[in-house]
């Protein structure tokens, strides 16, 4: 009677079925007493009502079972891990101790339920794994490296259940700690399969929208997207038959968090991922023919479709660190896609899909003691590992540093130094393209000249009848071609445009029949702040200059030269320099700010990064030391912290009045080099009551300065008022916030 309470009508169904497949697929390595003592532990415990529900309302035996049945039939693990599984929960509740498990199932099983109840513990203490936390986490774990496959399987198999789960807090933390804690684990020890799993499942619970949006598109592109593996297979199918090898295809679609990934990466929509398609050679091969076989299918494959050198992944020759082998090729299809080939044997197959338990059974090693040289290696590589998560990211590697490889829309492949760009490649087509260049199509997405390339970009080259090439260009091309050719044509253009000019500065003076002095235009011109006359002459032809502004400014000088006049002092700006002393308090230090869920009084400071006032949209970082940092939302590190460190990221808002509380500001101003400018926004700064100057920095060149100053403000409304009046300022160009 009390079972049937602990248990709902269709638990007790799903507890009948768990246990006949624990049975099933772990049966030859319980012993003889094993499932009698297990099953009347269970039942014991069931009565007991010892053992609570999760926080989703789960039922914790039947819990463990469905993950004993994912660590037996997924990873293939055995007899003490099962049995640790379905006893861990009795110990951590207290229905029995360590030590009765210890004597009745021996100390291997013991162990592993050991490591499951410190990780209990660990939660208990740090309920959000922090990256400095992560580490310790490993460790803790070394004592037995098979605790960390439970994790997984377990972290799994909740992933599966809470779908439908009401309690939508504890949903996304434990679909945040799946993406980035234990889907790295999991690719780091091999387990493929599961790794995907749980990035999927993250992103459907944190990112439902996107999720569904990516599902969707995959389903309504379902039957072109089998049409074209279909035509891909074919062809290579016919050929490794006629070479005489024994396989089998699978054709696949990339998971939805890894075209989620490359949606973000490449800044397109579903339809610029232009590599959604992989396929899987998997060859049946006795062992010592597996390598010549797997290279002779490659051959096959990449002799009908053009291979990308860049994405060769030899696996093959030099294992993964976890065990897996594998050939990975992306070539280019039918219709210019790309297609990621994948050229394994059924064994390599088995441990990519299982990992390393897989790899120790077809060594030869039966039970679980075989895993003991497998585990010894990981926990090394995991005590020597940095406590960074990109520490467990796959090891890539970087073939062809000095070069990259860059595809036309057709297919063609061009070979470019490292750091070539959008107009290096439109150079190396050819001169007449390079020249009238404006950007490019890569991969599907519009980006401008100067974008690097990177090796296996499929890169379409856009022109313009108007365009010419321009003297910036040489800044950025790497091509000794593209440099040689840009200035042969600026030279052309340069020369042509000089002449055009000085014949229209000449005609100009001859219409007002005016005569020009050589030595007053030549004095003219230095005015002006032109290096020598090619230049001054080039502004005309911009039109950066005015013929007639210039034969005013010709008369202007002529007159006071010839009436014997003073010239008046020009005083540049040059190192106008102020340093204000500040009083030594703390211009923020109250609660000016609300964090997370409307806590007051954190310790917080502001980001030099940045410089947030109040009135800025800002979000809050937890730095190691466990104090909290506050940026602006725009901060150009925004991006990079919230995709490596989701977690760490905390809401903030301004609070209260900003009146009394002032931040310091940067600000970067350029202007003409003339002393006065400089005097005028000191002066504006000065007349503002609430505004305090408290540097200034003064550097000038070619004509004009750029200052950085310093002021003390209440808020960002005050701020862009004073950015508007020193734009006022007659020979300010520009001011920029810092």
């Amino acid at each position: 009677m009390e079972e049937a309470l602990f248990f709902t009508p269709e638990e007790h169904r799903q507890l009948i079925a768990l246990y006949k497949k624990i049975l099933q697929l772990s049966g030859e390595t319980l012993l003889k007493d094993d499932c009698h003592k297990l099953k009347n532990h269970l039942i014991a415990a069931a009565s007991s009502k010892s053992i609570p529900r999760n926080v989703f309302g789960m039922n914790s035996i039947i819990k463990d079972m469905q993950t004993a049945v994912i660590v037996s039939e997924e990873i293939g693990m055995r007899r003490a891990s099962i049995l640790g599984i379905m006893l861990h929960e009795s110990v951590k509740c207290g229905f029995c101790s360590l030590e009765s498990v210890q004597q009745e199932y021996g100390e291997d099983v013991a162990g592993i339920i050991r490591g499951l109840v410190k990780i209990n513990e660990l939660y208990t203490k740090s309920p959000t794994i922090e990256s400095e936390n992560f580490r310790n986490l490993l460790l803790s774990f070394a004592e037995d490296m098979r605790v960390i496959l439970i994790m997984i399987a377990d972290r799994v198999n909740l992933m599966r259940q809470i779908k439908d789960c009401p309690n939508e807090e504890a949903r996304l933390e434990v679909a945040n700690e799946a993406a980035y804690l234990y889907a790295p684990l999991a690719h780091k020890l091999g387990l493929y399969k599961l790794k995907s799993e749980l990035e999927d499942l993250s992103l459907k619970y944190t990112q439902h929208d996107i999720y569904y949006h990516i599902k969707d598109k995959l389903n309504a592109t379902k039957a072109a997207r089998d049409r074209y593996i279909d035509a891909f297979i074919e062809p290579v199918r016919r050929k490794l038959e006629e070479a005489g090898l024994k396989f089998h295809i699978k054709g696949r679609t990339k998971s939805i968090h890894s075209i989620y990934q490359k949606m973000k990466k490449q800044g397109c929509p579903f339809e610029g991922v232009y590599d959604l398609f992989a396929i899987r050679i998997i060859l049946d091969s006795p062992i010592d023919k597996e390598k010549q076989e797997c290279w002779q299918a490659y051959s096959i494959v990449t002799d009908m479709y053009l291979p990308n050198p860049k994405r060769l992944r030899d696996w093959l020759s030099v294992p993964k660190s976890n065990g897996y082998e594998s050939l990975h090729i992306t070539v280019m299809g039918p219709e210019g896609k790309w297609v990621e080939v994948q050229i394994r044997t059924e064994r390599m197959d088995e441990i990519a899909e299982k990992g390393l338990a897989a790899h120790w059974r077809y060594k030869g090693i039966k039970g679980e003691t075989g895993l003991d040289e497998w585990l010894n290696s990981i926990r090394e590589t995991l005590e020597n590992a940095d406590s960074d998560m990109e520490a467990m990211d796959q090891f890539k590697l970087d073939l062809y540093k000095d070069e990259v490889f860059v595809f036309t829309p057709k297919g063609d492949l061009y070979k470019l130094p490292q750091g070539a760009t959008i107009l290096d490649f439109a150079f190396t087509i050819h001169t007449s393209i390079g020249s009238r260049c404006i950007g490019a199509r890569v991969n599907g997405k519009n980006v401008p000249l100067r974008q690097t390339l990177n090796s296996g970009d499929q890169v379409e080259i856009i022109t313009s009848s108007t365009q010419t090439p321009k003297r910036d260009w040489l800044n950025f091309v790497t091509t000794s071609k593209a440099r040689t050719k840009i200035r042969q044509t600026l030279k052309e253009i340069a020369a042509k445009q000089t002449q055009f000019a000085k014949e229209t500065l000449e005609r100009k003076f001859k219409n007002r029949k005016l005569e020009y002095d050589e030595a007053i235009l030549m004095r003219l011109i230095r005015k002006l702040g032109y290096k020598n006359v090619t230049d001054f002459y080039q502004g005309i032809a911009d039109e950066t200059m005015d013929v007639n502004t210039i034969i005013d400014k010709y008369l202007e000088l002529q007159k006071r030269e010839s009436e014997q006049r003073d010239e008046i002092t020009y005083r540049s700006a040059e190192a106008y320099n102020l340093q204000q002393p500040v009083e030594g308090k703390d211009y923020y230090k109250d609660d000016v700010l609300v964090i997370d869920q409307n806590l007051k009084g954190l310790d917080f400071t502001l980001a030099r990064c940045c410089n947030p006032i109040y009135g800025d949209e800002v979000f809050g970082f937890v730095s190691i030391s466990g104090g909290i940092k506050i940026h602006r939302c725009d901060c150009p590190n925004a991006k990079d912290m919230k995709s490596r460190f989701p977690y760490r990221i905390v809401r903030a808002k301004w609070a209260g009045k900003s009146q009394g509380k002032q931040y310091p500001i940067t600000l970067r101003i350029v202007g003409h080099d003339d002393i006065g400018i400089v005097t005028n926004i000191t002066s504006i700064i000065n007349k503002e009551s609430d505004i305090l100057l408290r540097s200034i920095s003064i550097d000038s060149h070619d004509g004009l300065f750029s200052g950085m100053l310093t002021v003390m403000v209440d808020d960002t409304g005050k701020l862009e008022a004073l950015i508007k009046k020193i734009k006022t300022v007659k020979g300010v160009k520009q001011v920029n916030r810092g």
